[in-house]
């Protein structure tokens, strides 16, 4: 049971928040974080990209679950359409931001 000298008055405050900074972290959600095919990470622009000053990228994963910048996996569909990783055919699963 409390007594009244155990209670907090309000000026007793061992210290009061002034201001609050929330920090958030992102990432893809792939399995491998570094594009295979331009060994630069999923995360960041690929190589193409930061020479074009390119700001907006897109990442493409396949239904064989590996993920690659999307101009990079455009750009080797064209001469092979398997998997660099699986060399399972290459079927688009989806493709985000």
């Amino acid at each position: 049971m409390a007594t009244m000298e155990d209670r907090e008055e309000p000026g007793d405050k061992m210290f009061s928040l002034k201001k609050w900074n929330a920090v958030a972290m992102w990432s893809w959600d792939v399995e491998y974080k570094m594009c295979a095919i331009c060994q630069v990470q999923v995360m960041d622009a690929c190589l193409r990209c930061q020479a074009e000053n390119k700001q907006d990228y897109v990442v493409v994963w396949g239904e064989c679950i590996h993920s690659f910048h999307n101009c990079c996996m455009t750009l080797l569909v064209k001469q092979n359409n398997h998997c660099p990783l699986c060399q399972q055919d290459w079927v688009v699963q989806r493709i985000g931001k």
